[in-house]
């Protein structure tokens, strides 16, 4: 049934049910809803930051803060920057991605830089996909300052397994923001990828930011003159629906990829959680 996605409007319907999803529900159906909603996904009430009949729309609910020590930041060179589950971990080729098998997409047009294939060659990327289950608040792998933030308008295709095997080039037609970390280590990007509903990407450290707004329909760049310093596990941003980050890092990090996709390839991660020991 994922061809019926083709005919459908997907950058509006996502648009209406994040309209839907943060609409405040009244006293009596809210703490139902939400609990409801808590249930079907399986999330576990004990993490997250208020009692679940303290949030004022399922929505709200979503892109809940945890408890404080509710992740513990690793003290590696890299953490995982979402709870997620692990679907590529691969090195850099030629300035191309793997998508899936068989698909692969370019790196260039995917962080919106030409020159993107020369400052990450030989480097490696992991992509992380959120399901509804996760806690959906994204936080920085790294130590480092946020030079850069790019938001790319694009489509809201699903970021689901038939999506990621069928729809060429899935990840460089969505809609995404990236974010240009710089370490001392080299760049670094982040990228979040947006997702049919909802599909609203939006920024703790910069609120100007906002994914499917149905107004912004060219790229916005923006290159910050006073870097803004992040800590390995600061938030940086939210979905607020799932989707997908990938993270590009450079070649200088000289990782174990083999070592790395035996331990975390199509395994669930945690935030926080080390990634390279």
């Amino acid at each position: 049934m994922g061809f019926l996605l083709y005919f459908v409007p997907k950058n509006y319907l996502s648009y209406f049910v994040g309209f839907l999803m943060h609409l405040p529900l009244p006293g009596f159906l809210r703490p139902w809803s939400i609990l409801t909603f808590a249930k079907m996904y399986q999330i576990n009430l004990e993490e997250a930051e208020k009692p679940y009949d303290q949030y004022n729309s399922i929505g709200d609910f979503f892109v809940r803060r945890l408890k404080p020590g509710a992740r513990p930041i690793d003290q590696s060179v890299l953490v995982h920057p979402a709870d997620s589950q692990i679907t590529q971990l691969e090195s850099i080729q030629d300035g191309k991605l793997i998508q899936a098998k068989g698909k692969t997409y370019s790196l260039s047009d995917f962080i919106g830089r030409p020159q993107a294939q020369e400052e990450w060659k030989n480097g490696f990327f992991v992509t992380y996909y959120l399901c509804p289950t996760d806690y959906h608040r994204v936080h920085s792998p790294v130590d480092g300052e946020i030079i850069e933030v790019t938001h790319i308008p694009g489509q809201l295709w699903p970021v689901n397994q038939w999506s990621v095997e069928n729809i060429d080039q899935l990840f460089s037609i969505n809609e995404r923001v990236v974010l240009r970390i710089r370490t001392s280590q080299g760049i670094v990007a982040l990228v979040f990828v947006g997702a049919t509903n909802v599909g609203k990407i939006s920024l703790s450290f910069d609120q100007t930011i906002v994914s499917n707004n149905l107004k912004d329909h060219q790229p916005v760049h923006k290159v910050y003159s006073q870097p803004i310093s992040i800590q390995k596990g600061q938030e940086l941003g939210m979905f607020h629906m799932g989707s997908t980050v990938v993270m590009v890092y450079p070649e200088v990090y000289k990782v174990d990829l083999t070592g790395l996709q035996s331990r975390f390839q199509n395994q669930k991660v945690k935030m926080g959680q080390g990634l390279v020991l």
